[in-house]
This record gives C-alpha cells, sequence and structure tokens, in this order.
C-alpha cells in the first residue's frame, strides 16, 4: 500500500496589509518559511502602508464565520494565530464559531498598537477581548504598548515588565510570552510566564534598524507554526523569537517603503515538512 502524506497546517484569522510586511501576508509568509501550510480568514481590510495605517474597512462578520468554518471543515488546522480582532461583535463571532470544533492550540496576538504607533483597536473591544478570547488561547503574545494597555500600569523597566506580566496572566490567560523590544536596554529581553506560574527570560542582541513592520504578528506565527509542527509550547515560544530575530537580523539593511520596513521572512527558507498519515 502506497504510504500518503499530510502537511503540518496553520490557519491565520487576522487583517490585512497590502504592503506584504504584517497582517496575514506575515502570517502566510512565516508558515510558509517553517514549512508548514499556510490558510487564512480575512477579518478586517486596513488600507495602511511601512508608513501607516489610513482607514480599516471592516469585513462583515458572518463572512468572517463563513470562512473559517469553510476551512475548518476541509483542512482541519494543527494551530491557529488569531491577530487584528478590533471589535467586540468580530471577537465574539470568532470564539463562537471555534466552539463548534475540536480544541485546536491557539496563538493570540493582541494587535492594539500598531509598530508606527497608530491604535488599532476599538476601546469596548478590550474587556470582550479578556473574557473571550484570552481563555481559550494557548498563549498571548503582547509587545510593551499592548501590555501597557492589558495590565493598566506604565511599563518601563523589567521589574514593571514582570508586575504587568502577572496582572495579565491573571486576567484568565493560560500564558504569556510579553515582548521588551521597546525597553531601554542594552539587549532585548522577553518574558514567558506559563501555566505553571513560572517564569523564563529570553535575552537577543539589539541592534539599530526600523525594519520591524510585522515583528508581531510574525512572532505569533512562528510559534503556532512550531506547536503544527509537534513543538511543546515552551520550545515553541523559544524558537519563535529566534525566528523572528534572525528574520529582523537578516532584513536590518534592506530599503523597502519609506517608513518602517518588513523583516526577511526567507533568510532560510524550509521545504513543506511531510507527515506520514496514521
Amino acid at each position: 500500500m502506497n504510504k500518503k502524506y499530510t502537511y503540518p497546517s496553520v490557519l491565520t484569522i487576522a487583517g490585512f496589509d497590502g504592503s506584504g510586511g504584517a497582517g496575514i501576508q506575515a502570517d502566510i509568509k512565516t508558515f510558509s518559511s517553517l514549512g508548514c501550510f499556510a490558510t487564512s480568514v480575512l477579518t478586517a481590510l486596513p488600507v495602511q502602508n511601512t508608513q501607516g495605517v489610513r482607514t480599516i474597512y471592516p469585513i462583515p462578520y458572518q463572512a468572517v464565520a463563513e470562512q473559517i468554518e469553510t476551512i475548518l471543515d476541509d483542512i482541519f488546522p494543527d494551530a491557529i494565530k488569531i491577530g487584528m480582532v478590533h471589535t467586540s461583535e468580530l471577537v465574539s463571532t470568532i470564539v463562537s464559531t471555534l466552539r463548534k470544533y475540536p480544541s485546536i492550540p491557539l496563538v493570540f496576538d493582541p494587535v492594539m498598537v500598531a509598530t508606527s504607533g497608530h491604535k488599532l483597536i476599538e476601546e469596548s473591544t478590550i474587556q470582550t477581548i479578556i473574557e473571550e478570547l484570552f481563555p481559550i488561547a494557548s498563549v498571548i503574545t503582547p509587545n510593551m504598548d499592548e501590555a501597557a494597555i492589558l495590565a493598566q500600569m506604565p511599563i518601563r523597566t523589567l521589574d514593571d515588565m514582570y508586575m504587568a506580566g502577572e496582572k495579565i496572566l491573571a486576567l484568565g490567560c493560560q500564558s504569556v510570552l510579553l515582548k521588551g523590544g521597546h525597553l531601554d536596554l542594552p539587549q532585548i529581553t522577553s518574558l514567558y510566564f506559563d501555566a505553571e506560574g513560572q517564569v523564563y527570560s529570553y535575552e537577543f542582541e539589539k541592534f539599530p534598524t526600523n525594519n520591524t513592520h510585522g515583528s508581531g504578528c510574525t512572532l505569533s506565527s512562528a510559534i503556532a507554526a512550531y506547536i503544527a509542527q509537534g513543538k511543546s509550547l515552551h520550545e515553541a515560544v523559544s524558537r519563535g523569537q529566534t525566528y523572528v530575530h534572525q528574520a529582523i537580523k537578516h532584513g536590518a539593511d534592506v530599503a523597502i517603503g519609506k517608513g518602517n520596513g518588513p523583516l526577511n521572512h526567507f533568510f532560510n527558507p524550509q521545504k513543506l515538512i511531510k507527515n506520514e498519515m496514521v
């Protein structure tokens, strides 16, 4: 009998970025470069480039639900990444639709502030995210600005990061990766708060570049891709950060656009992984 194979599949539920550096475009590039098969559901149509977001056009909620159902009924993912969810109704639509299916490892990037500084989320949505999305997410990945909003405190020091991480974890998350790229330290320090209450610190070299557009999207997608490959959550978090750091490093000297440029997602692309079907 001939053997049959499948690819590790990852679904992104996120917004659009026509400039190619963030959102669904960054997610698909990340999944693909890490050897996974990418599927996608569009949640919003931001009009943006490397210089910022000009406006955001909504996608009908029913269309979002139907997209999710259509993909999950056909190509059931090994992991899901959720990005831009900018209204309470959209959050509820996604969560209620996913509840119809078996539990899937889920990485949530609480996209609230763009790299350019533009706020991308409605205030009323934050509480809905905490109540409905946080409990089903395996890990959430806020940056410093997003963590400050969620923890309701300024974050200026490493001690502030520890305090904010504990506060966010107490909101009902299973685990939290708090990214410290904006912190005024000699190196980039991130903290991972796991479900058992342990805190793990990661440090990376810091180098000057404006090419960080889509780094948050890319990180959450990389973690989801490694989970889809069968890596543990701890290993996926660690490997995901290493991938993003290298993608930034390999794209640091490239000029694409007039603002914050993209990462080099394909600095070391992997072939699609073929797993033998059981």
